[in-house]
């Protein structure tokens, strides 16, 4: 299989350099207070549609995905492992330069649930074609059961698009509204008394798009809970040299730079809200202008367990525990500055 940590590790470890030099368990629930250092475990639920026609899945309803069933169900679950340790390793504060920091998020596959056809529609005034219909969808696999019987925070759901429907790449549901990258529709999920997550992965792509997908999520989040000091003083402007996002590398001057060359001035390995980290130059070359591996170096640098970062004269909480433990947070009103 396909080792991303020992293709991460290799450049995560070196020095900065010019480009010319260059299955089901039981969830133990443990207390917001006593996580801050341990990881918070996110219990994932696979679902997956596969419409197949003779031993292959069916390109005519896809749009664009034709490959036999056996082919799909190796990338699907080769892509989720990757997809898992992407994301464990990106919650690892600092990871690339502190050999003993520990991931902050530790996700659990409860189950995978499989359906040999397509995916239910429905038709959602604004949208060119059919929208995924999710409420047909967790109905289907009976959703409150595995949400607040089994734990289950996130749903993994392995679809299509291909031009021929619509989908959110992150859709929430709970006690705490819908934040998330979507239109935010209270009634597109059924609401239960937990919140929980849907990812909509497209097979027809690999693991940095559907790391793109919690990417995207994490900035909703964070951004809802801290709109100033999230997007304005970590994000920042392009040009600023602040940490940037998804689509945006600090050094970035337009959506999915992620190979630009050109040097910026930058404190992503030193960030502080006041600016008064150490600055380095950098281009892409330090996540080898890689999409994927600018999501993990990105996540790396979102202030995590014992980040020793203050503002104001307050710590900086572990941002982690807003994704890992959302709805505990929420209820507590954990920020990202310790209160």
């Amino acid at each position: 299989m396909y080792n991303l940590k020992k293709r991460l590790a290799r450049w995560l470890a070196s020095p900065i350099q010019s480009e010319e030099r260059s299955t089901g368990s039981a969830v133990t629930q443990t207390s917001l207070a006593d996580r801050r250092s341990a990881p918070f475990t996110i219990p994932v639920l696979v679902v997956n549609y596969f419409p197949v026609r003779n031993g292959r899945v069916d390109r005519s309803v896809t749009g664009d995905v034709d490959a036999s069933l056996a082919q799909i169900r190796q990338h699907t679950a080769r892509t989720t492992a990757q997809v898992v340790q992407a994301l464990e390793q990106g919650s690892t504060y600092h990871g690339y330069k502190e050999p003993a920091a520990q991931p902050s998020l530790h996700y659990e596959i409860v189950d995978t649930l499989e359906f040999l056809e397509p995916l239910p529609t429905w038709r959602k005034a604004g949208h060119r074609v059919p929208m995924t219909d999710y409420n047909a969808i967790m109905d289907r696999i009976n959703i409150r059961e595995w949400v607040e019987q089994r734990g289950v925070k996130e749903v993994w759901l392995w679809g299509y698009h291909g031009g021929v429907i619509d989908l959110w790449e992150s859709n929430m549901a709970g006690p705490f509204g819908d934040i998330s990258n979507s239109d935010r529709d209270p009634h597109d999920l059924p609401v239960l008394d937990q919140t929980y997550t849907v990812y909509h992965y497209n097979y027809g792509r690999g693991p940095s798009e559907a790391v793109e997908d919690h990417m995207h999520q994490i900035e909703a989040i964070l951004r809802h809970i801290d709109p100033d000091l999230f997007w304005n003083k970590f994000v920042g402007k392009p040009g600023e040299g602040r940490c940037g996002w998804a689509h945006y590398p600090p050094n970035g001057q337009r959506d999915y730079d992620w190979r630009n060359r050109n040097y910026v001035l930058t404190d992503i390995e030193d960030w502080r809200p006041d600016g008064s980290g150490q600055k380095q130059q950098m281009n892409c070359a330090r996540w080898r202008c890689d999409s994927l591996t600018w999501f993990i170096y990105w996540m790396q640098n979102v202030p995590g367990a014992d980040n020793g970062i203050t503002y104001r004269g307050r710590p900086l909480t572990n941002w982690w525990q807003c994704i890992g433990a959302f709805d505990e947070a929420m209820a507590r009103g954990v920020g990202l500055v310790e209160t």
